[in-house]
């Protein structure tokens, strides 16, 4: 079945009685009780199916947590109250039983650094950064460093550097380290990082599975071997999306090929006219041909799909004050710090997402001042065009 049928009909049509809802309902309900208390004991045993605590699952919860394993082709998936709680979860899977060693790429989101180094460095996790494109360095790395863990991004946030998610699976396997991959950038209308050979995969939900900027949320999703320790996770500390918001995260999902299709497209349009924009230093887009992981991106990517992130450098600004003021002049694109919405937003990573990681750490990153971050929405592409030009 293709993404798009799935992404309408995955999860949902669950028959509770004589009627079927089209949708599925919104299960408020903490606790659960049956007729006889036996049958409660089969449940808390799992000799049966059925509810018996919202922590351990809720029907909302569980048809979401299908949909969103059916859209990456995974055999299941844990619903999250974030995408950073995902990502602890997707990590403490992989570690719980290896080798308290985490290889990871060194271009991520600043939280996931910031949970690497001063959250899991603090409880003892050794934590090593690896350029992930540079396959020679993972190989060398992870023999000198036998990790139990290696962490990466499909697409790194915000440069867009894009890693050989296959040829690091082998090296991970090689070593017997989990592969986690933070497929959120790519979404699974992109790539399908289980199928390439990790382990994990984690979303934010929040973002362009959802859509709308109404919903946070995160998503773990896992190979047959991590599924039941991921479970086993949540039973114990309760990292649980609501059931109101899986709904709505089940709501956004819908549409989300359609959405995805579009802000891509959109993206590689605008990443075209920033090219040759006077005002504009250089422009990160890993649809164009010079991207330094462009055989990686032609043989990953599907056709004419390169993700909706577009991340510009302004020419001649050196200040943040400057940077500032480019941001106010904007009047349609929204000064936000997220991504995957239906309006067009935009992010100076100094500011936000890189704020914590300091101007030098930043820098030794590629991340300069003057670069800023494009989440592509689904507008017409000559009004989001538009407002840049004038405020530039």
């Amino acid at each position: 079945m293709n993404i798009q049928t799935k992404a309408v009909h995955a999860g949902d049509r669950k028959k509770p009685g004589p009627q079927t809802p089209s949708t599925t309902p919104i299960h408020l309900a903490s606790t659960y009780f049956y007729d006889t208390t036996e049958h409660l004991d089969k449940v808390f045993g799992q000799e049966i199916e059925g509810e018996s605590y919202s922590r351990y699952s809720n029907p909302t919860n569980t048809a979401l947590e299908e949909l969103v394993a059916s859209l990456e082709n995974a055999p299941g998936a844990l619903a999250c109250s974030s995408g950073m709680m995902a990502l602890q979860v997707a990590l403490m899977a992989a570690l719980l039983d290896r080798r308290k060693s985490v290889l990871a790429a060194n271009a991520l989101y600043g939280a996931s650094i910031k949970l690497l180094t001063q959250v899991f460095g603090a409880f003892g996790v050794e934590v090593r950064f690896v350029d992930i494109c540079d396959l020679n360095a993972v190989r060398s790395a992870a023999e000198e460093e036998k990790p139990g863990c290696i962490f990466m991004e499909t697409i790194s946030n915000p440069l867009l550097r894009v890693g050989n998610i296959e040829e690091v699976a082998k090296i991970a396997r090689a070593h017997g380290a989990a592969l986690v991959v933070d497929n959120t950038f790519a979404t699974p209308l992109m790539v399908h990082p289980i199928a390439l050979g990790a382990h994990i995969s984690v979303h934010s939900l929040t973002k362009y599975l959802a859509g709308h900027g109404d919903v946070l949320g995160g998503a773990v999703i896992c190979d047959e071997e991590h599924l039941p320790v991921v479970r086993q996770l949540c039973k114990t500390l309760g990292p649980n999306l609501g059931p109101v918001e899986a709904y709505l995260a089940m709501r956004g999902i819908k549409t989300f090929p359609m959405r995805m299709e579009r802000q891509c497209r959109n993206a590689s349009r605008l990443a075209s006219w920033l090219v040759t924009h006077p005002k504009v230093d250089r422009v990160y887009f890993p649809g164009d041909p010079a991207h330094p992981d462009s055989a990686t991106v032609s043989r990953m990517f599907p056709k004419d799909l390169f993700g909706a992130i577009v991340s510009f450098e302004l020419k001649g600004l050196t200040e943040q004050q400057q940077v500032f003021e480019f941001m106010d002049r904007l009047k349609l694109i929204v000064r936000g710090t997220s991504l995957g919405d239906v309006h067009s937003l935009l992010l100076y990573p100094a500011m936000a997402s890189h704020r914590d990681l300091g101007f030098k750490q930043r820098l030794r990153l590629g991340i300069k001042e003057n670069l800023v971050r494009v989440s592509v929405g689904i507008e017409a592409v000559e009004d989001i065009i538009a407002d840049l030009e004038q405020a530039l």
